[in-house]
């Protein structure tokens, strides 16, 4: 069985993984253009792992701005199979507090405009979203979250909206009200297209604030998410240190069969241009 390669994807105040061995920054480019920043090559208790900022170094891509369809097809071009995504949220949910890790299973996609697909015009396909992350990697993570300290809640839904505002508070309550557990800017569409491209998908939410909705914590300030993500980030850290004793390469979701039975195009009538540009990403099925 082949060994698998851990891809983590930082977000805010995440910029860097501590005690990679032979570590190198790597340039890749892809049919989508560039990702967000180089990627961190290297290895962690002889497992290799990949990591990209996904606002690039320095913070300069918005949620809005962030290459998603660059930074996928850049990670899987080198190899990754499990990719980790680490982002700051707010909670809608009194018990998922500021500090606390919640490993993500599902979506609500509010965001508005971006590109969400791999696929298109002249090679169509559509690809299961009913459980977009990897159950195993998922566990995965959690344990490694307990380990580095952290208070873990084992699933939840994420809102993702547009940004780069803070909700209003009536969205914050709308949002609370539809059963979502927390709420960001940047997992969609980040998930659908790390499940298009066959990649065991897993997403750690780092909880900074309770958004608008919370009587007691008013609206959301910036220099109190600041100071909530500091902890957060060493934490999170920690937890990918611990990640490569736990993951395994198989699973039971079928994220590496994601694109079985999912390409809508007949072979006659496919593009030349887009099924080159897709090699990468959907080679198996192609």
């Amino acid at each position: 069985m082949a060994m698998p390669v851990i891809g983590i994807v930082g977000g805010s105040g995440l910029y860097q993984v501590a005690g990679l061995q032979d570590a190198r920054w790597r340039d890749v480019e892809t049919p989508w253009g560039a990702p967000s920043d180089q990627l961190l090559c290297g290895t962690l208790d002889d497992v290799a792992m990949v990591f990209l900022p996904r606002h690039g170094r320095g913070h300069v891509h918005t949620p809005t701005s962030v290459p998603y369809r660059a930074n996928v097809a850049a990670l899987k071009s080198v190899g990754v199979t499990h990719l980790v995504s680490v982002s700051a949220v707010g909670s809608f949910r009194e018990e998922m507090a500021p500090g606390d890790f919640v490993v993500v299973d599902q979506f609500v996609d509010r965001t508005q405009g971006r590109a969400n697909s791999f696929f298109g015009p002249g090679l169509v396909a559509h690809v299961s979203a009913a459980h977009p992350t990897c159950a195993a990697l998922s566990k995965a993570c959690a344990e490694a979250g307990r380990l580095a300290g952290g208070t873990v809640h084992e699933g939840g839904t994420y809102l993702a909206m547009e940004g780069p505002q803070f909700s209003t508070l009536a969205e914050s309550r709308i949002y609370r009200d539809m059963g979502c557990d927390v709420i960001g800017m940047t997992n969609m569409p980040e998930a659908k297209l790390a499940r298009e491209a066959e990649l065991h998908y897993a997403s750690v939410a780092m909880v900074t604030d309770y958004d608008s909705w919370h009587p007691e914590h008013g609206s959301v300030q910036i220099t109190d998410i600041l100071a909530t993500l500091k902890g957060n980030v060493e934490r999170a850290a920690a937890m990918v240190a611990a990640l490569p004793r736990l993951v395994a390469e198989g699973c039971d979701t079928g994220c590496d069969r994601a694109l079985d039975h999912a390409v809508m195009t007949a072979p006659d009538a496919r593009d030349a241009e887009m099924v080159a540009r897709l090699r990468g990403i959907a080679g198996r099925v192609l």
